[in-house]
């Protein structure tokens, strides 16, 4: 290994959710030296930072990785997008800053398939630590932490939220104060990662106010093509610069590990473009063989959702708030006081539910907008007044797999993510919807309820709901397992989040997840990182030296 400028200690692969908060906890202790890398540029662009803003990031192409599957066989041939950031910040910087852990019941499954120290007694302590709940720390939750959680204010409470969390209570639902806490089934508000009406990304948490520290260096516009393997180790890695187009690929070594953190995509296809994979695929492509570990990119899932749109009327909604004088009046509402239509997250409210009495926990989720569109008759979706509430199946058996299909890094892979392959999902969606449905036609909207956009009136038969389903269903963005941890040979990491057969190698983000969680995926990435963090400190002992500030 060349002892230069170019070595570290610690060599981290995407500057997103988990490795933002992993480059915070390794840079700590002073001695230690750690270069993250991050493929996408600085957050500089407005609309990370206004929490509405995400709307506009989902086809961007500077700061989305803007990938898409393959023709889903189950919906339609459809291509589903999946947009990721990319960006420091990474997902977290365009998605809809919903802070959700899943279920206590979600962790101890993990540890039962022989994810040892993965239970929820485990994880927790990494939840509470990576977080800063505004109000105040208890038994679920932490404070004095990076990542800033604040409840949904009363004063910004729509009075169509309020009536929607009514709506679901009438129909049997209890409602619930923290889905974070106790237990998750039930209607309420969602906590958020806003702070002062300003998004509060992985990198603006863990990260920002520590890039100054000697021992760490932040390098971006850094296409990683492959980790560096000698002798069955990991000793760095190789990538290109955005600002050298044409030039050599520069290489950077690792006297420690590298750590992979580029998502349930860009991690498995590292491993891949690195030699670490399915032997007969890699040697397809003229790989050389480093490792064959077939599992690599297979066991991918995700939430699919779909929508149901209901007209309103004599009840505020978005549309109001959009039109053009409201709209400048919100505008500076929001310069004024960080307050107003701009500073909601994707959903307000929401609601957990068991989607029939066969299930003991709840296995859907609905995210709640109070914004609506209607088809003009000629292809286009129109502004509408009324609320959309999308329902995600949170537990599918359905699984998928991500391939790489050329040698090129910025080539996407080959994304199969198999939605409704096992009946049970199909099922379980069908169910769902009728359960939305039934909270649209509670008394609590009596007063205020229109016609429905979609599915419409004319679709009542099971038949033509699954219909509906397979025609606009798309994925909620929750999409992990391509790097499964476990105990069992055949898993690609193991309970320390080290690489089967290589040494010196982990992956801690999202693709690590043996089964999906049942919420949100940002906190449970977050706190993956937390928990690598001390694992790497812990196998090599931890420092004494000067502790920078958290």
């Amino acid at each position: 290994m060349p002892n230069n400028s170019n070595n570290y200690d610690y060599i981290i692969v995407g500057a997103g959710s988990a490795g933002c908060a992993l480059a915070n906890r390794l840079t700590r202790e002073a001695s230690r030296k750690v270069l993250l890398l991050e493929a996408g540029g600085e957050d500089r662009n407005p609309m990370i930072h206004i929490p509405l803003g995400f709307a506009f990031l989902m086809n961007h192409k500077t700061l989305n990785w803007c990938y898409q599957t393959e023709p889903e066989a189950q919906l339609a041939n459809r291509r589903i997008k999946w947009p990721r950031g990319k960006v420091l910040g990474g997902t977290s910087a365009i998605n809809g800053m919903v802070y959700i852990r899943g279920q206590a019941e979600d962790y101890d499954h993990w540890a039962e398939l022989g994810c040892h120290g993965w239970d929820y007694d485990s994880v927790l302590p990494y939840f509470k630590r990576s977080e800063h709940k505004a109000e105040g720390a208890n038994d679920y939750h932490g404070y004095g932490g990076p990542l800033w959680v604040e409840e949904c204010q009363p004063k910004e409470r729509l009075a169509l939220a309020d009536r929607f969390i009514q709506a679901a209570m009438e129909t049997g639902l209890p409602f619930n104060p923290d889905f974070n806490g106790a237990q998750q089934e039930g209607a309420g508000y969602y906590q958020k990662n806003i702070r002062r009406g300003r998004r509060q990304s992985s990198y603006r948490s863990y990260l920002k106010a520590y890039r100054k520290r000697p021992n760490l260096s932040v390098l971006t516009g850094a296409m990683v093509s492959k980790v560096l393997i000698e002798d069955g180790r990991a000793i760095g890695v190789e990538y290109r610069s955005s600002k050298q187009q044409g030039t050599a690929p520069s290489r950077v070594y690792a006297k420690g590990e590298v750590i992979l953190c580029g998502g349930v995509i860009n991690s498995a296809q590292l491993l891949e473009l690195s030699g670490i994979g399915n032997a007969e695929q890699l040697s397809a492509l003229n790989i050389k063989v480093e490792k064959d570990l077939p599992a690599v990119g297979e066991n991918l899932q995700d939430h699919l959702t779909i929508n149901v749109i209901q007209g309103l009327h004599g009840i505020p909604t978005f549309y109001e708030q959009s039109r053009p004088l409201a709209l400048l009046a919100n505008i500076a509402r929001y310069s004024a006081f960080g307050t107003g239509l701009l500073a909601h997250p994707a959903a307000q409210a929401g609601v957990f539910f068991r989607s029939s009495d066969k299930v003991t926990r709840p296995d859907a989720q609905i995210h709640f907008s109070p914004a609506a569109s209607e088809d003009d008759g000629r292809g286009n979706l129109k502004s509408r007044p009324g609320t959309t509430a999308t329902v995600c199946h949170l537990r599918p058996a359905s699984r998928g797999s991500i391939h790489i299909r050329s040698t090129d890094p910025g080539a996407a892979p080959a994304i199969h993510a198999n939605y409704l392959a096992a009946e049970e999902d199909a099922q379980t969606m069908l169910a769902a919807i009728k359960r939305v449905r039934e909270i649209f036609a509670a008394p609590a909207l009596d007063a205020n309820r229109g016609k429905e956009f979609l599915p419409g009136p004319q679709c009542q038969s099971d038949a033509d709901l699954m219909r509906y389903i397979r025609e606009n269903a798309e994925s909620v963005y929750h999409p992990v397992g391509t790097c499964r941890m476990g105990s069992d040979p055949d898993s690609v990491v193991d309970e320390r989040l080290r690489v089967r057969g290589i040494a010196g190698l982990r992956v801690a983000d999202a693709s690590i997840m043996p089964e999906l969680i049942s919420g949100n995926t940002n906190a449970a990435s977050i706190m993956i990182a937390e928990k690598c963090s001390d694992m790497l400190l812990e196998d090599v002992g931890i420092a004494t030296g000067a502790i920078f500030d958290s």
